[in-house]
């Protein structure tokens, strides 16, 4: 729950580091054509029917938290967690939302172990809605802020390189040999690839924003054409919602610019919440033309020792003995012990990078 006071006359309100990821893309445009957190009409539609009541796509409510004393009409001065001012929300509504319908229709779980329905219940039922006027967006690490665009600036970049067909990749992780392949796949067919890492918050567990920007820098540098590559960051949070979240990183990738966007097996997935695949199905049943970018569907993709290659199930014909599969623990495993994992799974700058950070960490808790 974001902490609130009054502030002589005016109201004011810290947001969360989560809240403050929602007032930035509210504020730079990724969020468009959302102008303010939402009210109770447009988190029913939202749940129920992945549209605002307004008619227009949208899969994740984008609510305001807050036990804050406020009546409609108010003025509230809303600040970053450090403390910077970002700008001020006119207070248009206040009401509970429906915590159980949300964690239903968009999680498709209400099970408490589910990271996005913990934070929805962390964060509260009573919200305050209303339009956002920004000052100011919250301060990132200089390692992000090197490679930060507004959707109007990532338009302009893409316009300035000539760029028309452009596909986007979202990534909570290093890109391994798999991502690598499918990612210059899709470039295949597109004038630029938008490599566009979430730097918001995400679960324990995953690896820090900043080790992995290092890990994408390194790749760009040694394994990526210059001409048709650019690393931008998206300042958004993780829900884990699984399909909704697809749905959802692809309208950000929309108003960043993009043309077309990658949707792997288990886009922003978590556990076993989601079926395989369930990511991509969610597109079926919306008008791409409508949603205003193309998803490319792409099937899990691995090592083929036969193959000597990376294939799918589309493209490799071989046993699943042939193929090279590695757990995520098994991965982790491996960096901590400071082995890297075979080039087949990850270059080794990359696994360099990873293993150096781990061995920071352990220095640190030690």
């Amino acid at each position: 729950m974001s902490s609130a006071q009054v502030a002589g006359e005016a109201l004011a309100l810290t947001l969360t580091a989560r809240q403050a990821a929602d007032f930035e893309l509210l504020a730079n445009g990724g969020f468009a054509p959302l102008r303010g957190f939402i009210g109770s009409g447009d988190h029913r539609s939202v749940c129920e029917d992945m549209r605002l009541a307004s008619g227009e796509i949208w899969s994740i409510p984008i609510t305001l938290a807050t036990d804050l004393e406020c009546a409609v009409g108010d003025v509230v001065e809303l600040s970053a967690p450090n403390g910077k001012a970002l700008g001020r929300l006119t207070v248009s509504e206040i009401y509970d939302k429906d915590l159980e319908l949300e964690a239903e229709q968009v999680y498709r779980t209400t099970d408490a172990e589910h990271p996005g329905v913990a934070a929805i219940r962390e964060e509260g039922a009573r919200c305050i809605a209303g339009p956002i006027e920004a000052i100011a967006l919250p301060d990132h690490d200089e390692a992000f802020m090197r490679r930060y665009q507004t959707p109007e600036e990532s338009r302009k970049a893409f316009a300035d390189r000539g760029w028309t067909r452009i596909v986007a990749f979202q990534t909570r992780n290093p890109i391994h040999r798999a991502h690598e392949y499918l990612t210059k796949a899709a470039l295949e067919i597109s004038d630029g690839l938008y490599i566009h890492p979430l730097i918001g918050e995400t679960k324990k567990g995953d690896i820090p924003a900043d080790v992995r920007m290092r890990c994408y820098e390194v790749l760009m540098d040694n394994y990526y054409h210059p001409d048709h590559v650019m690393l931008g960051v998206n300042p958004g949070k993780m829900h884990y919602a699984g399909p909704r979240e697809a749905v959802h990183h692809a309208i950000i990738r929309r108003n960043y610019g993009c043309t077309h966007f990658i949707v792997g097996r288990d886009h922003a997935g978590v556990g076993d919440y989601y079926g395989t695949y369930d990511a991509q199905r969610i597109f079926d049943d919306i008008d791409t033309a409508e949603l205003g970018i193309t998803p490319l569907f792409f099937e899990h993709t691995f090592w083929c020792n036969e193959c000597e290659g990376m294939g799918s199930a589309k493209t490799c014909p071989h046993p699943a003995e042939s193929h090279l599969f590695l757990s995520g623990t098994k991965v982790r495993e491996l960096l901590s012990n400071g082995e890297k994992p075979p080039p087949e799974f990850s270059r080794d700058e990359v696994a360099q990078i990873l293993i150096d950070a781990y061995k920071e960490e352990s220095a640190t808790d030690g």
